[in-house]
């Protein structure tokens, strides 16, 4: 136990939770917060941002590739509330991120006195955005309180937290101590007749699906095995894009699953919330069977059909189904069946072209290593379906919270987490608008970031849908810089392109050289997706039937398989 400051006793506890890396913005009411950073500047690094927004999504990034917890600072009040985006996407992906936030001096919150920075109720904001919030209302209590803090980001299922530090707690000294980092509680384990109930589900099913979602991340090689063991298709999810690399004999996307899914008589569904219908194809076979596997109790209610809920994180669940699931003489293989699902969705998505075009350039010039970080684009979109992923990370989105403009600080923080490693923006020029102070940031950092910025001049996503549905737009025009130009004036190389090969070259050239780089590519309008995503939406070529809905299909009781709905 020693003196220091509720500033220092930041600072010194995390560092005693391992962080190396500190997003924030600095501030008035952060004075003796920064302070203490000084202090431990050689184990902990601040990451300076230009927007508290860019705070929480680099804390986001980092979160996501290093799988350790991302922090961000900000001040009170305005910062807090340009946190919030941050925060809310990093809710909707199940990312940790610490989002800690400065707060007036303590006497005063909740008076109304109009200070500097003062909200009528930020604990409230903070608390709605988070599984775990709490404030310190004295020196002494930071240090517990930020254990408590990473323990609940340790814990299943992963949510950001936040921790508010009033001005003046920072400020006070008192006999601090700190404590040892907290290890979270033992996972949870289902209850064992719920799972003789699921194992005997998946066993006696003949033709069982697995659903995978971002709780499934860290479960790759136990959905992998259980896969295998039951021959069972693996469906990703836009979270769970490489819990299966994508060319595994029993990979598939939702589009894959379209094709699929008619035949399906059980479905295990892990570390999903499996309720976006942009994504979960219908399940209209009235037997058809489902198993939830999950550490959090809402994704087994409605409108979910009714199912076995397992009530464990994803790993250990897995491993006790394949105790359960020894099948005598093993299961008959459906790699067969797989391949002409994947030869029918290639023949729907020859049709989204240029989109499909790009992609294929993006793949071909990004070395296993890479990440791309994509934002809301007419691209981007085509991303889950059309673009091979090998394993967690390579490919990361915003998530249901569909956040535009937050791809190239998250992107800054996923370089940062990963040295070494190229990662590589996929942006449109409105998304990018909103953030394109933070080329300052890159160009300080020197990150291995390249910027791939397709630039039509509107938000091309919402300009299409306007036109389409009432024959004219309104507000999606815009004013862009030369983004070539402007790159260069932040000191980062850029080049432009106008075709798919030029990219490719591009994108190779960039990761053979250390640092930063832009790439603008000028495009037009380009075909909605939205049919292979959704299947409600009208495609605007049409759709080919099921390779598995012919009379002889493998494994198919074809008196039982009802046309989809």
């Amino acid at each position: 136990m020693s003196s220091a400051t509720g500033g220092e006793a930041l600072a010194l506890q995390l560092r005693h939770e391992g962080v190396r890396d500190v997003f924030g913005i600095p501030g008035v009411q952060l004075d003796a917060a920064t302070d203490g950073l000084w202090q431990v500047r050689d184990d902990v690094r601040f990451v300076t941002a230009r927007n508290e927004q860019s705070v929480t999504h680099m804390a986001d990034g980092y979160a996501r590739i290093s799988g350790r917890p991302g922090v961000a600072l900000v001040v009170p009040g305005p910062g807090a509330l340009n946190a919030l985006t941050g925060l809310a996407t990093a809710y909707a992906c199940g990312s940790p991120v610490l989002l800690i936030a400065a707060q007036i001096p303590s006497h005063a919150i909740g008076a109304g006195h109009g200070l500097l920075h003062e909200l009528p109720d930020q604990t409230g904001l903070l608390r709605r955005l988070t599984a775990w919030s709490a404030l310190a209302d004295r020196p002494e209590a930071v240090a517990p309180l930020l254990a408590e803090a990473f323990a609940r980001l340790r814990a299943r299922p992963a949510r950001p937290v936040a921790l508010e530090v009033p001005q003046d707690v920072l400020d006070a000294r008192g006999q601090i101590e700190l404590v040892d980092p907290v290890a979270p509680d033992a996972p949870p384990a289902p209850d064992p007749v719920d799972l003789a109930v699921a194992a005997e589900v998946l066993r006696s099913a003949r033709t069982p699906l697995i659903w995978a979602g971002g709780g499934a991340i860290g479960a790759a090689t136990e959905v992998r095995r259980l896969a295998e063991r039951l021959q069972a298709p693996v469906v990703m999810s836009t979270g769970g894009l490489g819990v299966l690399p994508s060319r595994h004999p029993l990979a598939m996307t939702p589009l894959h699953a379209r094709a699929f899914v008619r035949h399906v008589d059980a479905v295990l569904v892990v570390g999903s919330r499996f309720i976006d219908r942009r994504a979960m194809p219908r399940f209209p076979a009235p037997d058809a069977r489902f198993v939830y596997l999950n550490t959090d109790p809402v994704a087994f209610g409605p409108p979910r059909r009714p199912g076995v809920a397992l009530h464990a994180d994803a790993a250990v669940g897995l491993r006790a189904l394949l105790a359960e699931c020894d099948v005598a003489g093993g299961r008959p293989s459906r790699a067969a069946e797989v391949a002409a699902v994947r030869d029918w969705a290639g023949t729907q998505l020859r049709h989204i072209e240029p989109q499909l075009g790009w992609v294929s350039a993006l793949r071909a010039a990004l070395a296993p290593d890479a990440v791309l970080v994509t934002d809301l684009t007419q691209v981007g979109y085509v991303l889950p379906l059309a673009y091979p992923v090998s394993r967690p990370g390579e490919l990361i989105t915003p998530g249901y919270q569909g956040t535009l403009g937050y791809a190239l600080p998250t992107a800054i923080g996923a370089a940062l987490a990963r040295p070494g490693s190229r990662v590589v923006v996929l942006s449109g020029d409105g998304g990018l608008g909103y953030a394109l102070a933070e080329l300052g940031t890159l160009a300080r950092l020197n990150a291995d970031v390249t910027v791939v910025v397709m630039a039509d001049g509107r938000f091309g996503n919402v300009h299409r849908a306007q036109r389409q549905r009432f024959g004219r737009s309104l507000g999606t025009r815009l004013a862009n810089p030369d983004f070539v130009r402007l790159a260069d004036a932040f000191g980062v190389p850029a080049v432009r392109v106008r075709d798919p090969e030029g990219l490719s070259a591009a994108l190779r050239e960039s990761a053979a050289t250390p640092g930063p780089a832009l790439i603008e590519v000028p495009v037009g309008e380009m075909p909605h997706p939205w049919h292979l995503l959704i299947d409600a939406v009208a495609p605007p070529v049409p759709v080919a039937p099921s390779p598995l809905d012919g009379p002889t299909a493998p494994g198919v009781d074809n008196a039982t398989a009802r046309p989809a709905q």
